[in-house]
């Protein structure tokens, strides 16, 4: 504060006045402020569109997945770790929305670390292995495997 006040000479009031109202103006300018979507991997979050969307483009579907239902709702799958952008578009493609996406790590699991391989347990309450993207390859396969295999004999058994 003393070098703005040197600099500014006779008339630090203004100066200072000046700097404050252009602070003000920018915290108040609603267009250039983006909302955030937070969604934990493998999980979805259902959140509302704006009014007349027509087309919704997602920057990464890697990283997130959009489903539109009805009643202007849409549900938001975190599918990978990171962030993207959704931007939502009316007939005419004039943007009516634009949201940031982020993606974040379930906080149950626990990584266990072998050498520099590393495998995912869920522990709500028991530690059960669960595959989560950067898991060791052999652990992260034999875990997919088991789960098909789960699944398709729970399917044959309701028949």
């Amino acid at each position: 504060m003393t070098a703005l006040l040197a600099y500014c000479g006779r008339r630090p009031v203004r100066v200072l006045a000046r700097v404050a109202l252009l602070f003000a103006v920018a915290a108040a300018t609603p267009a250039h402020a983006i909302d955030t979507i937070t969604v934990v991997l493998d999980q979805a979050k259902i959140t509302k569109l704006p009014e007349g969307v027509a087309t919704i483009v997602i920057g990464n579907p890697l990283i997130a997945d959009i489903t539109v239902q009805p009643g202007g709702l849409m549900v938001v799958t975190g599918k990978g770790f990171g962030s993207t952008n959704l931007i939502a578009l009316d007939r005419a493609g004039a943007v009516l929305s634009e949201r940031n996406i982020e993606v974040l790590p379930a906080q149950d699991t626990v990584a266990v670390f072998r050498g520099g391989a590393r495998t995912s347990y869920s522990c709500t309450p028991q530690c059960e292995p669960r595959i989560t993207l950067g898991d060791a390859p052999e652990f992260f396969d034999a875990t997919v495997a088991q789960s098909a295999n789960r699944a398709a004999r729970a399917a044959g058994a309701a028949k």
